[in-house]
């Protein structure tokens, strides 16, 4: 738009039409684009296939992260028994001990059918139904590598020789000494694949607020073009020399995204580097703003959804706050000495990028580590060496000329690295954890954090009033979730083999439970942040709760449930009892029954037939998700 604007200056007066047709224009072409990409509006798309599959022909696209008992692929479609279909799907492998990992463009044939992704049972918990929803994968596969018949190994995509070229590059490396824990840093760090970093390792670097250097992103190809830039300087001084140097760069940066993966990151940051390198040409002054909004443009006509990727919009917040912030921060101290001048850039750089990625980072991760400073003083300074020294180590590892002493001392300064990284992650007191930050909240931080850089830039009037309606709106979003979240509910939450119950009281929550403990388990913690909990009380089960005006009689495995003080509302049951369902409703008559994650499948199944057949409602949270009752009013979620 920015464009458009500076071209169209000169022709007519800019009105208030204008905008509004530029900003409709916008719309229209992202709506209309949005729904070309979809791919279920494919007529030969598998979800649309009606009968259960004897065959479905499949293409390894994609390795992701494996899980603690499936080795984890997205796989293209390629036909369902004998019809050529399309789509992706999330192949799941069972895990076994002789088991070789499957690579890109391998085409594999599977006997089992597809199977519905699994929503979240429990309130306020990831959703990655939704989340792969988001990446066009609607329906995943489990199998065994038993049975999977393989078509061909071959490769014959970009992305499946680059996968080739990473695993060279892994093998070579091993050759050279390299640990796991290194290889996976760089792999990382370089070659933009994280699946292999352990657990700790991946805690550490998020913990100490370091996460950003291991997904290569605009700090990583901003260094590689000015590495390619001096490396090509001396075609300028020959014919065409200058345009052979451009076209010599873009290729490369382009080649280094496909190698590393193509993530939203990597794409995001080589489009705009590739549009800074065509301005370096031309030699004219880029708008950085005007750069950012082409490769949002550029990048989102290709990948619509990359939108909602917390990358891409972690990626491009910091970028704008770092040039639209730092400046300001900047010129508030004026060091004299080189070193600290630069010391006090690196600070300024890593604050703003904070005040850019803060209200977003909050409302996904509900975190802050409050080192983060000290984390990028250190390594931003050292990055640019680190990724220079890697990429000539893997260049010499594949041309078999890599000297021992070469990689000793890179493995050694991964080594130090993530030592510092494990050092900063221990200091537990400087990250705060838990903290609740909900999507208006996200809104009015941002409405703030513009009126601050409006106000700085022009103070006048206007612009005080604007902080003053950003400020109240923030108070006005407190109120509002404050009082959404004040409201009580008595929740039995899904959990395999055990029962977790949870009653819930303004901001206080009190767990029922037959767990170990609720100390790190994710589903409490998750809703507790979500809802603003504050204190969390622990408790054994109970026979019986009474909650408002309602009863829930709980009913364990001794199946014991002759209580004629109560007719109870509510009947829960856990660890499998031994009951006869008919008896129960004639004799309790409750309004629903509910069966939690304790209880054997083929009993739950069992009582969900009785309960249909008797039309009563059944609630089985395996399938339906956790119960809730909110106040008087129940429904599942």
């Amino acid at each position: 738009m920015g464009i458009s604007l500076c071209i169209s200056r000169k022709q007519f007066i800019k009105t208030l039409w204008f905008g509004l047709l530029a900003f409709t224009t916008t719309i229209l072409i992202g709506v209309v684009n949005t729904n070309m990409h979809n791919e279920k509006r494919l007529d030969n798309h598998y979800i649309h296939y009606k009968t259960i599959p004897k065959s479905i022909t499949i293409r390894i696209e994609e390795v992701l992260k494996p899980s603690n008992y499936n080795d984890k692929y997205i796989v293209e479609i390629l036909k369902t028994d004998t019809l050529a279909s399309s789509g992706k799907a999330l192949l799941n492998i069972k895990k076994e001990s002789l088991q070789k990992k499957l690579e890109v463009d391998e085409i594999l044939i599977t006997s089992e059918g597809f199977q519905e992704i699994n929503k979240t049972l429990n309130p306020n918990q990831f959703d990655y139904k939704k989340y792969l929803e988001k990446q066009y994968i609607y329906k995943q596969i489990y199998s065994r590598s038993e049975n999977l018949f393989r078509v061909s190994d071959k490769k014959h995509t970009l992305i499946g020789y680059a996968s080739l070229l990473r695993k060279t590059i892994n093998t070579k490396l091993k050759k050279h000494g390299f640990k796991a824990d290194e290889l996976a840093i760089i792999n990382a760090l370089i070659l933009g694949q994280r699946q292999n970093i352990s657990k700790e390792v991946y805690t550490n670097y998020v913990n100490a607020g370091a996460i950003h250097i291991l997904a290569v992103s605009g700090l990583h190809v901003g260094i590689l073009l000015l590495l390619l830039n001096t490396i090509f300087k001396p075609l300028e001084h020959i014919k065409h020399g200058k345009v052979a140097k451009l076209i010599s760069i873009i290729f490369l940066l382009w080649c280094y995204a496909i190698i590393a993966g193509a993530s939203a990151s990597i794409v995001r940051a080589t489009t705009m580097f590739s549009i800074v390198a065509i301005g370096m040409h031309l030699k004219r002054p880029s708008n950085i703003y005007n750069t950012l909004a082409i490769s949002v443009f550029f990048i989102l006509l290709f990948k619509p959804l990359f939108l909602f990727d917390v990358g891409f919009q972690l990626s491009y917040l910091a970028v704008l706050a770092i040039v639209s912030i730092q400046p300001i921060i900047y010129k508030i101290w004026k060091p004299r000495l080189w070193l600290t001048d630069k010391l006090w850039q690196i600070t300024t750089v890593t604050i703003a990028a904070q005040f850019g990625v803060l209200p977003i980072s909050l409302f996904y991760f509900h975190q802050l580590p409050g080192l983060f400073w000290l984390s990028n003083i250190v390594i931003i300074p050292l990055i640019g060496i680190i990724l220079i020294s890697g990429i000539i180590i893997i260049i010499l590892a594949l041309l078999n000329v890599l000297p021992l002493f070469l990689a000793d001392a890179f493995a050694h300064i991964i080594r130090l690295m993530n030592t510092f990284f494990e050092w900063i992650a221990s200091k537990e007191e400087f990250l705060f954890q838990g903290i609740s930050f909900h999507l208006i909240y996200v809104i009015t931080s941002y409405l703030i954090i513009i009126a601050l850089v409006r106000l700085h830039l022009k103070k006048n009037y206007k612009t005080l009033v604007f902080l003053c309606v950003a400020v109240i709106s923030f108070q006005i979003a407190s109120i509002y979730t404050s009082f959404k979240n004040s409201k009580d509910a008595f929740i039995v939450f899904h959990k395999s083999k055990h029962t977790v119950i949870g009653l819930k009281s303004n901001k206080t929550l009190k767990v029922f439970h037959n767990l170990d403990n609720i100390k790190n388990n994710k589903t409490i913690s998750t809703f507790a942040v979500a809802n603003y909990i504050k204190t969390i009380h622990e408790d054994t089960l109970q026979d019986i709760f009474f909650y408002k005006n309602k009863s829930i009689l709980i009913i364990d495995s001794l199946g014991l449930y002759n209580i004629k003080s109560i007719k109870p509302d509510y009947v829960v049951l856990r660890n499998s009892p031994k009951i006869n369902m008919e008896r129960l409703i004639d004799s309790l008559k409750p309004k629903v029954i509910i069966a939690d994650g304790s209880n054997y499948k083929t009993y739950v199944s069992r009582w969900e037939k009785t309960c249909v057949k008797r039309k009563l409602p059944f609630h089985q949270t395996g399938k339906k998700g956790a119960f809730i009752v909110l106040n008087t009013e129940s429904n599942s979620e």
